[in-house]
């Protein structure tokens, strides 16, 4: 037995999130029923569509988002108007920097999202006295360093083939934690454009080393962004 959603349907449990599937993933799961209900008087479920904007570079912080469904990319613009992917975040992450009164960079939906908007003010009071929501938030910031460590190897090191593999390893794992075997299935959150600037490749690279992966049987690809991942245990060996 599933333990950990036990109370999925409890009348304890505020209807607002009784259907959320990531609630206790992410930092909800460190709130109990009273602070549920608090926080879902002040929070709206609200939905994206892929390239819509979640919140501008050096915008006000008035609220933070709770991913549930789909993927946000993280950009940083350059006076010339050049842009830059700089992350990428899945469900159950929280978008946007605590404490900040500034958006430091560009939330936009990368595919059609669903967030959880919570109000600045209400999370960081709940923060304040709730020393597991702020532990779990703070495992969060600190994972997400570490990953954005990794990439600078990525970025810095690897080969164009170990980048494109790295990247799809990136996407296969995380759209779908608790997956299970040695197979997944995922549509690309990413145009090829957007894969190219984030990887610091060309368009053409980035499609001759999905041909590459595709041609030695570790993805398929249908109508250029549906990708079935063959083995994960051989696109790992291509991450370098």
């Amino acid at each position: 037995m599933d333990f950990s959603r036990r109370d999925i349907h409890s009348t304890e449990i505020p209807v607002l999130c009784r259907s959320c599937e990531v609630r206790h993933k992410g930092m909800c799961g460190a709130l109990n029923p009273d602070e549920l209900t608090l926080l879902s008087r002040h929070t709206r479920q609200l939905q994206h569509s892929s390239g819509e904007e979640l919140v501008g570079e050096s915008t006000d912080v008035e609220a933070y988002d709770n991913v549930m469904r789909g993927v946000v990319k993280l950009s940083k613009t350059l006076e010339d108007g050049r842009q830059q992917i700089v992350g990428l975040q899945f469900a159950p992450d929280l978008v946007g920097r605590l404490y900040a009164t500034e958006s430091p960079m560009t939330a936009e939906a990368a595919s059609d999202v669903e967030v959880c908007r919570v109000p600045k003010v209400m999370l960081e009071r709940l923060i304040e006295r709730n020393p597991a929501l702020r532990k779990r938030l703070m495992d969060q910031a600190l994972r997400e360093l570490d990953e954005a460590r990794e990439w600078m190897v990525t970025l810095g090191r690897k080969t164009a083939s170990e980048k494109v593999a790295s990247l799809l390893m990136l996407i296969a794992v995380h759209l779908d934690p608790d997956a299970r075997g040695d197979r997944r299935i995922f549509d690309l959150p990413m145009s090829r454009l957007d894969i190219a600037d984030y990887l610091g490749l060309t368009i053409e690279t980035v499609s001759r080393q999905f041909s590459r992966l595709k041609k030695d049987g570790i993805i398929s690809i249908t109508a250029n962004r549906h990708i079935e991942v063959q083995s994960l245990a051989k696109l790992q060996s291509r991450c370098g």
